[in-house]
């Protein structure tokens, strides 16, 4: 019993990262139809911003201690945000019309972009981050059951993020305008909405969550390399599948389902066979409900 509550936190743990990637994918697909296959590497990218920020900080003089892990946050946050409305200005926004295939076309040379110059600035090695801003030590949960402190951040941090963004999509009237751009642009447009600007705003929240998720995981494993964003990223496609593309509690409920089945089949199965079993059991969901445990069908314009 105790492995199973173990593997649940580590699996909860691993889930919240993959939740926050996948709510970028599904974002994008909810306002554009469009597959981002640059998401994964923003993802690393915002890896690599917050470990080249924090090192710096270990390195300097200034004595900033934990103060310097939300400030890597909000830095990254800003930076792979700025740098995911600029890649929807200028590779994106200019194929909108040109029908499906040349967006996924021009989303795939972005990523090959992003990972190559990622590749040369670490010199194709793992990169550490830094231990000593690091904080160590946990508690028990439940008898040997062990929750660090690192781990809790991640669940509240995670948490915050994630109902923040329910919430700002369901409340303000920006959230509202998301919602009616998802639904139809042309009708959006007749509304008065600024669909351009709607559609960066998402460009802009969706890679800001993946960088700071980023940042989440480069302190939880303590280490990276520029091929990070591939496998995270499929396995956040892959979540944002489960729950149903775009529908964002259904990217959030796929994320953790994936990092728990994950988990638990590393700990009573192998390690080697985990991503077989996840995704055997995506197969069988999509068999089921091709449209993903909380996606609806949509009828298509003619």
């Amino acid at each position: 019993m105790e492995l199973f509550v173990q593997q649940l936190v580590n699996g909860c743990t691993i889930g919240a990262f993959y939740a926050l990637v996948a709510l970028g994918y599904t974002m994008v697909y909810g306002v554009l139809k469009l597959i981002n296959f640059a998401h994964g590497d923003l993802f690393m990218w915002g890896t690599l911003v917050g470990w080249a920020f924090l090192s710096w900080v270990a390195g300097s003089v200034f004595n900033l201690g934990l103060v310097a892990l939300p400030l890597a946050a909000v830095l990254v946050m800003m930076v792979i945000g700025a740098l995911g409305v600029t890649i929807e200005r200028v590779a994106y926004r200019p194929l909108r019309r040109a029908g499906r295939l040349s967006p996924i076309i021009s989303a795939l040379g972005v990523a090959f972009i992003l990972e190559s110059v990622a590749r040369n600035v670490t010199e194709a090695s793992y990169q550490v981050y830094p231990p000593e801003l690091i904080p160590k030590g946990g508690f028990n949960l439940v008898g040997d059951v062990y929750l660090s402190w690192l781990q809790l951040a991640v669940f509240l941090a995670s948490a915050l993020l994630l109902v923040g963004l329910y919430t700002f999509v369901q409340t303000t009237r920006v959230g509202t305008a998301m919602r009616a751009v998802s639904l139809d642009h042309d009708t959006a447009r007749l509304m008065g909405i600024n669909v351009n600007r709607i559609i960066a705003v998402v460009f802009l929240i969706g890679p800001a969550l993946g960088g700071v998720a980023g940042v989440m995981v480069g302190l939880y494993y303590g280490s990276f390399d520029f091929t990070l964003g591939w496998t995270f990223g499929l396995k956040a496609f892959i979540s944002a599948i489960l729950g149903g593309i775009g529908n964002i509690p259904g990217a959030v409920v796929g994320g953790f389902i994936l990092g728990i089945t994950e988990t638990m089949g590393a700990g009573y199965v192998s390690a080697q066979w985990k991503d077989v079993i996840v995704y055997f059991i995506l197969i069988v969901i999509l068999i089921v409900r091709p449209t993903g445990l909380l996606g609806e069908v949509q009828a298509e314009k003619l």
